[in-house]
């Protein structure tokens, strides 16, 4: 099997003022605290809970 290419998501804004869908996509995605980072496999489903919440993340390959 391939290995599954990994993001890395750094939290950079307050979900504060933020829509309840968008705090839970940052939930869902592991981040709690800005300046938190977490590392996920590169997937359809994570893409698009990124796109949802680029506004408040920064992401690495």
């Amino acid at each position: 099997m391939a290995k599954m290419e990994k993001i890395k998501i750094t939290q950079v804004k307050s979900p504060i003022n933020r829509t309840k869908k968008q705090k839970l996509t940052l939930l869902a995605l592991g981040l709690r605290k800005i300046g938190m980072t977490v590392e996920h496999d590169r997937t359809p489903n994570i893409l698009g809970m990124v796109k949802k919440v680029s506004h408040l993340i920064t992401v690495e390959n």
